[in-house]
């Protein structure tokens, strides 16, 4: 067979491992026949066809046996020819299976022929049903579309019949319910079909609303005269006493605010009456609660100060004491600012409650009072001017309701504030409107901005009158009347202190300009007014003790309003400082009088220069001995007097020692100018020391 043939061919090319032989050694002994033709032989690549070869197994295999290549071709052809005759015999022997594999194949092709006709017939049928199920399928589009627009009609048709239909049970509940959640409910369901029965002109004209329209006609009147009633009970209720109206507002009428929408909707004009009753209802009750309320504050005022309380008024023509209602101890109330700056630490603290307050028999400076009354007005107002915009929508209307009150509250301004001449008070009460102005800024409610700004208004005019009264007092003050025979503070100073450093205090976060100007003008008054009470003294000395002990309590009183000083503190300092200067050298001159003389004539010539008559022993023993008998009992004179005539024992130490310090300094001057004259030293035995005189003054220091 041929596949013998070439396993023989392979295992012969295999089974060869010797060397490739040189292929141009066998050219030459190729026999070619003589009877082929040379014109049909071309040995034209023959060479390269050799070399390509080279790489064949079989083919090396046989050059390298040296085998001639004609035999070889015909063996191989031999070869084949039995093959072939050997296939055909195996043909032979197997043709019965080939005719019967013919058969089965000719079977298979009838039978794939039916299968093909009867596939044909398939596709046939397929394209028609395929047909059918596209008109199938356009029928059924249409169907959807038109279900869809049923449901559409059907849903539009519902709702048109749920908003025109009146159910049993709702004309049962508008005409027969109580007026509850349920009510409030049916009454949102009655407003939307009244609003659909308005909303479109199609809607009017059909005949079921037509046959429905008189029902919910009678339903919307019986409603109105229904929610009326209901509306002026609630706000009768408002009117009666001691009723919490914040309580009944939120517990209440806000839990059926929906009926004054409905009314507002549905029943304008009935909406606008019980509007009008509302605002009527509330306008007395508050006018009245607090007319009561002010009534009730009166009892418990303290008056503070009256027309002829004022810096520069003798303290005996102000009949001291026969003064009615005011206590003695109020007094100094007038000026004083004292615990009455806690009332600013105050501003959200309740109001007072008058019968509390009247059972402990207290009694209250007006602008506690004025503080109160505010505040109860505040929280009022808030809350009026909230429930107005919840429960009307309404803004605008808070003004109407508190027209009453605000009347109520000017008319009691406009009777305490004429009378008013506690200008302490109406400052505290100017601070007051301020905080209270930022707290409703805060709860951003702006309803009472106009309000507080009027008070505002009319609050200074009255602090300037009141002011002016005091500037004036101190400008045509009488030194005849007020002067006193005492070199301690005077009472007048004393007032005037006081009153400026709380004014001072009460414009420390504030900084008004104009009440700084206002100080200084006053400052003057006082400066003036002072020195015209010093020169009543017929000694220079006492007009300097009178100006330093004014002066230092002036500064004293000031430093507890404002420790870092002002203007008017330093000015007040300057003064005091000139001042001692000028009574150390009168209380100097009282007991060292010639000693300061002859330092300050001839302390500084130097006799060397001989411009000048040469100082003498003869001059200068006396003093020194004069100094020497008495220096200590002098300085005792000196601090005795200087603690007998200052009333701060403190400034006093201060001037005691800024005496013996310059004391101390003349004493050193003559002891100099000793030593510059001739034959000086005669007097050493009668000189103090330096040192001495040192040990005295720091005894004195230990005192202080």
């Amino acid at each position: 067979m041929e596949g013998g043939v070439l396993v023989d061919i392979s295992d012969t090319c295999l089974a060869s491992e010797k060397p490739f032989l040189d292929l141009e050694s066998f050219v030459g002994d190729l026999n070619v026949d003589d009877d082929t033709p040379s014109d049909d032989i071309s040995l034209e690549g023959l060479e390269e066809e050799l070399q390509d070869c080279k790489i064949d197994d079989v083919v090396a295999n046989i050059l390298s046996k040296g085998t001639a290549l004609r035999e070889y071709t015909k063996g191989v052809e031999n070869n084949l020819r039995q093959v072939e005759l050997d296939s055909i015999q195996d043909y032979i022997k197997e043709s019965d299976n080939l005719v019967s594999l013919h058969d089965q194949i000719r079977d298979c092709d009838m039978i794939l022929s039916q299968m093909e006709t009867l596939l044909s017939g398939f596709q046939t049928e397929i394209g028609s049903i395929s047909s059918d199920i596209k008109v199938l399928q356009e029928k059924s589009m249409d169907m959807g579309l038109r279900l869809k627009n049923r449901k559409v009609a059907e849903s539009k048709l519902a709702k048109f019949v749920e908003d025109v239909i009146v159910p049993p049970r709702m004309i049962d509940i508008i005409v027969d319910g109580e007026v509850n959640e349920e009510y409030m409910r049916t009454l949102e369901i009655l407003s939307k079909k009244l609003k659909f029965a308005d909303a479109d002109l199609m809607v009017k004209t059909s005949k079921a609303l037509k046959d429905v329209q008189p029902e919910l006609e009678k339903l919307r009147q019986s409603n109105i005269s229904k929610v009326f009633d209901f509306m002026v009970q609630k706000l009768y209720a408002l009117r009666k006493p001691k009723t919490n109206i914040q309580i009944l507002q939120q517990s209440i009428l806000l839990k059926h605010k929906y009926i004054l929408s409905f009314l507002k909707e549905h029943g304008k004009e009935v909406y606008l009456e019980v509007r009008a009753a509302y605002i009527d209802t509330m306008n007395k009750v508050l006018s009245a609660q607090f007319r009561a309320y002010i009534q009730a504050l009166e009892k418990l005022q303290l008056d503070i100060a009256t027309y002829n309380d004022l810096i520069g008024v003798e303290t005996r023509s102000t009949g001291l004491f026969s003064r009615g209602r005011e206590p003695l101890k109020n007094r100094s109330a007038v000026f004083a600012l004292g615990e009455r700056i806690n009332i600013l630490k105050e501003i959200d603290e309740p109001p007072l409650i008058p019968h509390i307050a009247e059972a402990s028999s207290k009694k209250y400076p007006y602008e506690a009072l004025f503080r109160s009354l505010h505040k109860l007005l505040m929280d009022t107002a808030s809350s009026e001017y909230l429930f107005c915009d919840d429960f009307f929508g309404e803004e605008a209307m808070f003004y109407d309701i508190f027209a009453g009150p605000f009347s109520v509250i000017d008319e009691h301004f406009g009777t305490i504030l004429p009378n008013s001449f506690d200008a302490i008070g109406l400052l505290l009460m100017i601070r007051i409107i301020h905080q209270h102005q930022l707290v409703m800024s805060r709860r951003r409610i702006p309803c009472l901005d106009s309000y507080l700004d009027k008070v505002n208004i009319a609050l200074w005019p009255r602090f300037k009158m009141v002011f002016d009264l005091h500037l004036n007092s101190l400008r045509n003050a009488n030194t005849r009347t007020l002067w006193e025979d005492d070199v301690h503070p005077h009472y007048v100073i004393r007032r005037y202190a006081e009153f400026t450093a709380s004014l001072i205090h009460l414009n420390v976060e504030y900084g008004d300009g104009q009440l700084e100007l206002n100080l200084e003008r006053l400052r003057m008054a006082v400066d003036d007014l002072l020195v015209k009470l010093a020169q009543m003294f017929a000694k220079q000395k006492l007009q300097m003790v009178f100006l330093i002990n004014n002066y230092d309590m002036t500064i004293s009183v000031l430093k507890e309003a404002g420790p870092d000083g002002g203007k008017i503190q330093q000015h007040f300092e300057e003064l005091l400082k000139n001042n001692t200067t000028i009574f150390v050298e009168e209380l100097l001159l009282e007991h060292f009088s010639d000693l300061i003389k002859f330092v300050k004539t001839k302390g500084s010539e130097d006799p060397s220069t001989g411009t000048e008559r040469p100082i003498t022993i003869a001059e200068i023993e006396p003093i020194v001995k004069d100094f020497a008998s008495r220096w200590k009992a002098a300085i005792e004179l000196m601090h005795n007097d200087v603690i007998t005539s200052f009333s701060n024992f403190l400034c006093g130490m201060d001037i005691l020692r800024a005496a013996l310090t310059q004391l101390l300094l003349y004493y050193t001057r003559l002891s100099d100018c000793i030593k510059r004259i001739n034959g000086g030293s005669t007097l050493n035995k009668d000189l103090v020391s330096i040192s001495s005189i040192m040990y005295e003054i720091r005894k004195y220091s230990r005192t202080f």
